[in-house]
């Protein structure tokens, strides 16, 4: 990280005067490149219990058994050459977690029997059951020195990357719907559209300026959460941006067990939440920017039971199948195969879709 510390008034004032004069090689005022709206799909909980079952096909007797024995060999030697490609397209049965994701994977998770999720199994009938828990499920890279950064200094980025990560959608008391304070102090005070959104957010949320796009919080007087675990999946990756700064992507999918805050409520939903997330590590000698905080260059979010079209800056999640289905497109919550740029061409116009799966 840069040297030295807050840019005074002072100093603030004279780069003003330096840019409007055209002075060369000032520092420049970094802004976001975009910011788009969440895709707000349904859950598609009025379909019958049996939607997501399977039945075999009757295996007709009369067939050699040598196409079944070569088969089975092949398979065996598709697991032992890539053993954790194949846990990634099926799973297991056995609640063991899946190995990290390095990389964006092939295809959906396979599906899983049609099961309610109960306060004491608040995972159950979801592939989340073999995801990390919390900040295990956010896969970094080895660092390498990259733009201005040396080896050490990306190492420390990620790490306050990932920081942030945790302190937006996995901080016990943010979900509670208390402010996100930590996370926000790691976003670069200078950045003026970023600090305009953000003020706006929390102090009148709506569709255009909706904290949810980057942070996790729900109404403590109406929902609470299922346990103390969130399941995560997902993966940072980082590289060389503009004027040599340190670009961090961050793709995650958050799954939040909730239920009705009265006491005795036993009806157990799921938020599932996918975001992305693109930080910018910038040179101070290049980009107005406070040591210890990164730019916020884009964000995303495909978010499904959180609140079609209520905007309160809380997620609002429906319980007991009250959500109609009206969209016009289906989506899986769990599908992480697809870029967010594709997942957020594909989006309803209304921003509201059917979820197959919650």
């Amino acid at each position: 990280m840069g040297k030295g510390g807050s840019i005074s008034d002072k100093e603030w004032e004279r780069f003003l005067r330096d840019a409007e004069a055209g002075t060369p090689g000032a520092p420049e005022e970094p802004s976001a490149r975009a910011r788009n709206v969440a895709r707000l799909p349904r859950d598609e909980s009025g379909r019958s219990q049996g939607w997501r079952t399977y039945q075999p096909a009757r295996r007709r007797p009369g067939k050699g058994w040598y196409v079944v024995g070569l088969l089975f060999a092949v398979a065996l030697l598709v697991v032992a050459l890539i053993p954790g490609k194949v846990m990634g397209w099926f799973g297991g049965d056995d609640g063991t977690p899946l190995a990290a994701e390095s990389e964006r994977p092939g295809q959906p998770p396979a599906a899983v029997a049609a099961q309610r999720p109960t306060l004491s199994e608040p995972f159950r009938g979801s592939p989340a059951a073999q995801w990390s828990d919390g900040a295990a499920g956010i896969n970094l890279p080895a660092a390498r020195a990259t733009g201005w950064m040396s080896q050490v200094q990306v190492a420390h980025a990620l790490d306050q990357s990932r920081d942030f990560l945790v302190s937006s959608s996995l901080d016990s008391g943010v979900l509670r719907g208390e402010r996100p304070a930590k996370a926000i102090a790691l976003i670069n005070p200078r950045q003026e559209d970023i600090q305009k959104y953000l003020a706006t957010a929390f102090r009148t949320p709506s569709r255009e300026n909706d904290p949810r796009l980057l942070f996790s919080r729900f109404e403590k007087s109406k929902v609470r959460l299922v346990g103390d675990v969130v399941k995560t999946r997902g993966r940072i990756t980082f590289r060389e941006g503009k004027r040599g700064a340190v670009e961090v992507t961050a793709d995650v999918t958050y799954v939040y067990p909730v239920a009705r805050a009265e006491a005795g409520s036993e009806d157990v939903e799921r938020t599932i939440v996918r975001r992305e997330t693109v930080m910018s590590w910038d040179d101070p000698a290049k980009v107005i920017t406070e040591p210890g905080t990164f730019s916020l260059l884009s964000y995303k979010a495909d978010i499904t039971n959180g609140g079609c079209t209520t905007f309160t800056g809380y997620f609002t999640p429906s319980f007991g199948g009250g959500q109609s289905s009206t969209g016009d497109s289906e989506v899986d919550p769990y599908d992480r195969s697809a870029s967010m740029d594709a997942r957020m061409r594909d989006a309803d116009a209304a921003g509201c879709d059917i979820a197959t799966r919650s």
